[in-house]
C-alpha cells in the first residue's frame, strides 16, 4: 500500500503569488483572527478543504486541489470557494496559511524537479530556449492538454419574465462530463490551469475581459464563475463567440440533454390580426429568418435574443445577435405572451396605442389590415412682424393629420403620448444647422426670440426662406415688411455754429441719401459698432462700409474725445486741422461768421501749396534785417495774433527765435497804437479747458497797463539767466519798445507788479517770480503771454504750467527748440497753454496717443494724425532747412578705456548696485528717488572713481587724461572749446587739468554770480576753454566764438545735449564746429547713449515726417536696460 502523501506545507510567498497581495494580506488577517474554523487534508484526493468564517455571519467552504509531483511536494492546480469571488480569494489564502509551513510552494514552479540545476553559461541558456536539445517525450497523462468548452445555463422562468442566460468555462473530466473543476476564469486568466493551448487561453481571457468592461459593470458580481450574458459588450461578444468553433471550443448546455445553436441574426416583431371584430398581438421571434415556435424566449441584454426550443430528444438553446440594439419595449415584447384586445377597445387601441407601439417595435399586419402612416412631428414657426425693425418668433410642434399641438419643451405632459421625441430632435437639429449657415446667425437656436433692427431684416429675408425649404418645418406669418436698400451716394453736410462759448462751436453733421435725411445719432452708433449696414425704422437700409463713412467715423470719434462737454459734438477753434479733414469728407459745408473769421484762414494757411500767411512788412523801428525764414516766422506769429490763436515757435536752437518774437511784439504794439485792434488785434481770449481750475479773473484795482493809451503789455516768462538777455536783445533790435524786467518778487522789491510795469510794452520776468507772484500777474491785463525756453513748463503737473494755463491773455506763445524732450505728455502740456481746446484733458491725450504710441503696434498713422493736428499751431524749422550756409558740424564719439584699477572698482560697484537696483524696480514709483540716486552714482563712477569716494583719489581718470590731450592740442592750434559736464565736481577736475596745463579758462555753473560778466569775458577775451555745466549753459547763450565742443558725460535727454551744442553752432558761426562725446567703454554711459537715441527718434517722429518711433518717459524698463550686461 503506497504511503499517503503528507499535507503540503506552503511558503507565504507562494500563497501571495497564488491569490495576489491584497487577498493574501486579508487572508493573513483572517488566519490571525482565528476565522479558519477547521481544515482537513484528503491525501487520496490530493484535496485541502476548509470552513472559514466571513466578515458577517456567513461561513464559506474552500476546496484547494493539488496534483502529485515526483520531484517534490504536491502542486496547487486550482481552488474553489463558496464566496462571491469563487476562487483564489482571501478565504483560500487563510486556509493555506493556517495549514502552511516554511517549505517553498511548488505553485510557482513547473511540475518538475526543484533541485538546483548545474550552472549553465548565459549564451547556452538563451539558445536552449529557442531550440530543442532532446527529443520530445510523449506527454504523460498528467500533462495532457485539458479539453475546454463554454457552458450556458438558463436562469429564471418565462412566466416571471426573468429568463436569462449565463456562461462559464468548463473542462471534460475522466468520465467525459463537462464540469467546472479547475477551469475557472481566474485560473485561465492567471495561467494556473496548465497545458492549455495559448490560442484557447487567449480566447477565454478575451471573453472574460468583455465581461469586465461591461457597461453595466457588475459582471464580477455573478455567483461563482457564471457570467450573465446581459453583462457583456454586444458586438465584440458575438464576433468572439463565432470564433470558438475554429479553435475547437464547444458551446455546451448544462446537461447532456441540452445543446446550443449559434445563429447569425435574431429579430423580433409583433403580428397584428383582427379576428372576430377584436384585435390580437402575437410575438414573433426569428433566427436567421426562421420563426421559432419556442414558448420560452428572452432578451440577451440589449444586443441579442435567445429561445429554448423543446423536443422529445431534449432542448436546444438558440441564440443570436440583433441587427440593432434592442429598445426597452422590444426587450419587453420578447417575453410578452399573446395579447387579445376586445372588440369594444379596438378603436382606442388603434388610435392611441398602435402608433406608439409601431414607433418602438416592428408590427406586421395580416392581409387586409392597412396600417396608417405614422404621424411625423412638424416644427411650426409662428412669425409676427410688429414693425420693420421688430419681429417676434415663437415655436411649437404639430402632428398632422392630428390636430394635436405641443409646446417646444421636451417634457412629456399628460396626453402627449403621441410625440416622437427622437424625430423632434432630428428636425430641430436640421433647422438649427441650416439657419446657422446664414451669415449673422451662427448662434441661432430654436427658442422664442425677438429680432430687432438689422437682425429682424436678415431673419425675414435670409433665415425664413431657408426654414421654408426644410422638410417637417412650417412657417406661419402674416404679411412681412418689405425691405429696400438705398443705392444712391450719401451726401454729407457739415456745420459749425456758435455755441455761446468763445472757444467752442457746435458741430453738426447731416447725411442724406436720395434726398432723405438719415438720423445721424443712430447712424453714428452703427458706425461705432462697425456695422456694414444701417436700417431705418420703415425697413429702408443703406450700406455703411463705404470709405466716406469710415473717414467720417474716425473724425467724429476724435471730435467727441476732444469735446469739452461729454455727450455733445463740439469743436474747438484751435482744432483747425480736424476741421480741414472734416471739410474734405463733407459735400456741403456751413459755418458761422465767427468760425470763418477764427478758423477758416488758419485752415487755408495749412493747405498744400500755401507758402505761408499773407505778407506783413516788418514793423517800423525794427533794427534788424530778418532772414527770409525769420520773416515768415514773424508773419506767422502776426497771423496767430490777429486771429486770437496761440502757437509754439519751435525753430532749431540758434535760428533767432527771439528776434522773430520781438519783431512780432513790435508789430502788435504798432497795430494797437494805430487803433486797428478791432480789425487786427486778437478777437477772443482763449480759455483753458484742460485744467480743472478756472482762470484767475483780473482785478480792476491792479491792472498792468502800459505803452500809453491803456494798451496792456506783453508778459514774457524766461529762465532767470535769460531775463537780462531779453532786455539786451530788445534794446538792440526794438528800441521803441519799453521793456521792464522783474528780477525779484514785488514783496522783496517793496512795490507792486502794477506799479513797476506801468507804461511798459514788454514785461520780462523769470519762471520763479511768475510762480511766486502769480496772483499779482493774474490780476493784471496782458496783450499776450510769451514763454521763452518753454520746456521749463513742459511738466503739466508743475505750478509753472498751471499758472501759464490759468493766466488770462488773448494770445499765448511758447518758444522752445525742444517742445518735447522725454515724452508726448510734454507736448500736450505746452498745447494746453497755447491752444487749450485742441486736445482737451491730459487723460484723454494719454489714452488717445501716449498709450497707443508706447505699445508695440504700428503707430505710424496715429503719429501722422498728431502732426496734422498740431501743424497749424506749431512752426519748426531746422538749421539744415533754412540756414544751409552754416558751416558743417561734425560729431564724433571718443570711446575711453578705463584704467585697470578704475575698471575693477567700477565693476565691483556695478555688481553690488545692480542686484539692489533690480529689486527696487519692482516698485519703481515708490523707489524712484533711490533708483535715480544710484544711477547717478554709477555715472559718476564711470567718470572718476574719486567722485564717489575720496579714497580713490589716486586712481587715474582716463577721461581726464584724454581731455588734457585734446585741450592742449586745441589751444595750441588757436581753436576755442566749450566743455560741458552735468557734474560740477567733474567740471572742477577739468578746471584743475587746465590749470596744470597752463591753459586759461572760464567757468560757468548754476552757482556763478556774475553770469553775464563771465560770458562777456569769454566772448571778448582770449581764454581758449569755457567750462560750463550742462544745465547752466543749455539756453540763453550765443557763443559762436568757440568751434570745438566736448561733452564729458552723455545725458539721456538728446534735447539737452543739442541745446548745449547749439550755443556755438548757430547763426553767426563762420567756422566748422567739431563736437566730441566722451563715452567710457563697457559702462552705463554706453547704455545712456542707446537710450538717448530712442528719445531722439521720438522727437523726430512727432516733429518731422519720420513716424517710426515710440513714446515714453524714463521708466523701469529703460533702467533695466541700463543695468544689462
Amino acid at each position: 500500500m503506497p504511503t499517503p502523501i503528507p499535507a503540503p506545507r506552503i511558503h507565504p510567498a507562494a500563497i501571495k503569488l497564488l491569490v495576489g497581495s491584497g487577498a493574501f494580506q486579508r487572508g493573513e488577517d483572517y488566519q490571525q483572527q482565528g476565522r479558519v474554523i477547521s481544515w482537513e487534508w484528503l491525501p487520496d484526493d490530493l484535496l485541502l478543504i476548509s470552513w472559514v468564517r466571513g466578515s458577517g455571519r456567513s461561513t464559506y467552504s474552500c476546496s484547494i486541489e493539488f496534483r502529485a509531483d515526483k520531484a517534490g511536494p504536491p502542486v496547487v492546480v486550482g481552488s474553489d470557494c463558496t464566496c462571491p469571488v469563487g476562487s483564489a480569494c482571501k478565504h483560500v489564502a487563510a486556509t493555506l496559511i493556517e495549514a502552511g509551513s516554511d517549505g517553498l510552494a511548488s505553485m510557482v514552479r513547473p511540475a518538475s524537479s526543484l533541485k538546483r540545476a548545474p550552472q549553465v553559461p548565459e549564451w547556452k541558456a538563451a539558445v536552449q530556449q529557442l531550440v530543442p536539445t532532446t527529443p520530445a517525450a510523449a506527454p504523460s497523462a498528467a500533462d495532457t492538454e485539458p479539453e475546454l468548452a463554454l457552458q450556458f445555463r438558463v436562469d429564471g422562468t418565462a412566466s416571471a419574465h426573468t429568463l436569462s442566460l449565463s456562461m462559464r468555462p468548463v473542462q471534460r473530466n475522466d468520465r467525459g462530463a463537462w464540469v467546472g473543476g479547475t477551469a475557472s476564469w481566474n485560473y485561465i486568466r492567471n495561467g494556473f490551469l496548465r497545458g492549455i493551448d495559448p490560442a484557447v487561453r487567449e480566447w477565454f481571457t478575451t471573453l472574460d475581459a468583455l465581461r469586465a468592461t461591461s457597461p453595466r459593470g457588475y459582471g464580477y458580481l455573478s455567483t461563482g464563475d457564471w457570467i450573465s450574458l446581459d453583462d457583456v459588450l454586444a458586438r465584440p461578444f458575438w464576433h468572439h463567440l463565432a470564433d470558438a468553433a475554429g479553435l475547437g471550443i464547444e458551446l455546451v448546455g448544462k446537461s447532456k440533454r441540452e445543446s446550443l445553436r449559434l445563429t447569425r441574426e435574431a429579430s423580433i416583431a409583433l403580428d397584428l390580426s383582427l379576428p372576430d371584430g377584436g384585435a390580437r398581438l402575437e410575438r414573433t421571434v426569428a433566427f436567421d429568418g426562421a420563426v421559432t415556435t419556442a414558448a420560452s424566449v428572452g432578451p440577451l441584454g440589449y444586443h441579442g435574443l435567445f429561445a429554448i426550443e423543446e423536443s422529445p430528444s431534449g432542448r436546444t438553446i438558440v441564440l443570436g445577435p440583433t441587427a440593432a440594439l434592442l429598445t426597452d419595449q422590444e426587450r419587453a415584447a420578447a417575453q410578452l405572451a399573446d395579447v387579445a384586445i376586445p372588440a369594444d377597445a379596438v378603436d382606442e387601441f388603434l388610435a392611441d396605442y398602435l402608433p406608439l407601439l409601431r414607433r418602438e417595435v416592428r408590427v406586421h399586419a395580416e392581409a387586409g389590415v392597412e396600417l396608417p402612416e405614422l404621424p411625423r412631428p412638424e416644427l411650426v414657426a409662428s412669425v409676427e412682424a410688429v414693425s420693420a425693425s421688430e419681429i417676434n418668433v415663437t415655436w411649437r410642434w404639430a402632428y398632422p393629420p392630428s390636430d394635436k399641438e405641443y409646446p417646444l419643451t421636451t417634457a412629456m405632459e399628460p396626453g402627449a403620448d403621441l410625440r416622437d421625441l427622437a424625430a423632434e430632435a432630428a428636425t430641430l437639429g436640421r433647422a438649427v444647422t441650416a439657419v446657422r449657415e446664414v451669415p449673422g446667425f451662427g448662434h441661432f437656436r430654436v427658442a422664442p426670440e425677438v429680432f430687432r433692427g438689422l437682425q429682424a431684416m436678415d431673419f425675414a429675408t435670409m433665415a425664413l426662406p431657408v426654414l421654408r425649404k426644410l422638410p417637417d418645418v412650417r412657417v406661419e406669418s402674416d404679411r412681412l415688411p418689405e425691405y429696400q436698400g438705398l443705392e444712391a451716394t450719401p451726401v454729407v453736410s457739415m456745420r459749425a455754429t456758435d455755441s455761446g462759448d468763445m472757444d467752442w462751436f457746435e458741430l453738426g453733421v447731416t447725411v442724406t441719401v436720395n434726398g432723405r435725411e438719415i438720423p445721424f445719432g443712430s447712424l453714428f452708433d452703427a458706425l461705432a459698432r462697425n456695422q456694414k449696414r444701417f436700417m431705418l425704422t420703415d425697413g429702408t437700409w443703406l450700406r455703411t462700409d463705404l470709405p466716406v463713412f469710415a473717414q467720417l467715423r474716425g473724425l467724429i470719434e476724435e471730435a467727441q474725445r476732444l469735446s469739452d462737454q461729454p455727450g455733445k459734438l463740439r469743436i474747438s477753434r484751435f482744432n483747425a486741422g480736424l476741421w480741414a479733414e472734416l471739410e474734405d469728407v463733407a459735400d456741403i459745408v456751413e459755418q458761422s461768421d465767427r468760425w470763418r473769421r477764427s478758423v477758416s484762414d488758419l485752415v487755408a494757411l495749412t493747405a498744400d501749396g500755401v507758402d505761408g500767411p499773407e505778407p506783413v512788412p516788418p514793423p517800423l523801428g525794427l533794427k534788424a534785417e530778418l532772414r527770409p525764414y525769420q520773416q515768415r516766422g514773424f508773419e506767422w506769429l502776426t497771423f496767430l495774433w490777429r486771429h486770437g490763436l496761440g502757437g509754439i515757435l519751435a525753430d532749431d536752437m540758434g535760428l533767432g527765435k527771439t528776434v522773430q518774437t520781438l519783431a512780432f511784439i513790435a508789430q502788435a504794439r504798432q497795430e494797437l497804437r494805430d487803433g486797428e485792434a478791432g480789425a487786427r488785434g486778437p478777437r477772443e481770449v482763449p480759455r483753458d479747458t484742460s485744467s480743472g481750475e478756472d482762470e484767475v479773473p483780473r482785478r480792476s484795482e491792479d491792472t498792468s497797463r502800459g505803452g500809453g493809451g491803456g494798451r496792456p503789455p506783453f508778459l514774457v516768462i524766461a529762465p532767470a539767466s535769460v531775463v537780462s538777455n531779453w532786455a539786451a536783445e530788445a534794446a538792440r533790435f526794438t528800441q521803441d519798445l519799453k521793456v521792464v524786467t522783474l528780477p525779484t518778487t514785488a514783496r522783496k522789491a517793496r512795490t507792486t507788479v502794477a506799479r513797476v510795469t506801468a507804461g511798459a510794452d514788454v514785461v520780462v520776468t523769470s519762471y520763479a517770480i511768475f510762480r511766486l507772484d502769480f496772483d499779482a500777474f493774474a490780476g493784471g491785463e496782458w496783450s499776450g503771454l510769451i514763454l521763452d525756453e518753454a520746456q521749463f513748463a513742459k511738466n503739466h503737473q508743475t505750478r509753472a504750467n498751471e499758472s501759464a494755463r490759468r493766466l488770462r491773455a488773448p494770445f499765448k506763445l511758447a518758444i522752445t527748440g525742444t517742445p518735447m524732450e522725454n515724452n508726448l505728455m510734454e507736448l500736450w502740456a505746452m498745447l494746453a497753454i497755447v491752444a487749450p481746446g485742441l486736445y482737451g484733458s491730459g487723460a484723454k491725450f494719454r489714452e488717445d496717443y501716449v498709450k497707443p504710441v508706447s505699445g508695440e503696434g504700428d503707430s505710424t498713422q496715429l503719429l501722422a494724425r498728431l502732426r496734422r493736428r498740431i501743424r497749424p499751431l506749431l512752426l519748426r524749422r531746422t538749421k539744415d532747412q533754412v540756414a544751409p550756409e552754416l558751416p558743417e558740424r561734425q560729431e564724433q564719439v571718443l570711446r575711453v578705456t578705463l584704467d585697470a584699477r578704475h575698471r575693477r572698482i567700477y565693476d565691483t560697484h556695478l555688481q553690488r548696485e545692480r542686484s539692489r537696483l533690480l529689486g527696487l524696480l519692482d516698485s519703481f514709483d515708490e523707489n524712484r528717488v533711490a533708483v535715480f540716486r544710484a544711477l547717478t552714482t554709477l555715472r559718476r563712477m564711470a567718470l572718476d572713481a574719486s567722485l564717489v569716494d575720496p579714497e580713490y583719489e589716486g586712481v587715474p581718470s582716463a577721461k581726464l587724461g584724454l581731455l588734457a590731450e585734446q585741450l592742449a592740442e586745441v589751444a595750441a592750434e588757436g581753436h576755442r572749446a566749450l566743455v560741458f559736464s552735468q557734474f560740477t565736481s567733474f567740471l572742477a577736475k577739468a578746471a584743475e587739468v587746465c590749470a596744470e596745463l597752463g591753459i586759461p579758462y572760464e567757468y560757468l555753473d548754476g552757482s556763478t554770480r556774475r553770469r553775464a560778466e563771465v560770458i562777456g569775458r569769454f566772448k571778448d577775451g582770449a581764454a581758449p576753454v569755457f567750462l560750463i555745466s550742462l544745465k547752466a549753459g543749455g539756453f540763453g547763450l550765443n557763443l559762436t566764438e568757440a568751434d570745438y565742443v566736448y561733452l564729458l558725460d552723455p545725458w539721456w535727454n538728446p534735447a539737452t545735449e543739442a541745446q548745449a551744442i547749439d550755443r556755438t553752432h548757430r547763426i553767426g558761426q563762420t567756422r566748422n564746429v567739431m563736437v566730441f562725446r566722451m563715452v567710457s567703454e563697457n559702462t552705463i554711459e554706453e547704455k545712456v547713449m542707446a537710450l538717448k537715441e530712442r528719445k531722439a527718434r521720438l522727437f523726430d517722429a512727432v516733429l518731422s515726417d519720420d513716424a517710426g518711433a515710440f513714446a515714453g518717459a524714463l521708466g523701469a524698463d529703460d533702467i533695466r536696460g541700463l543695468l544689462e550686461g
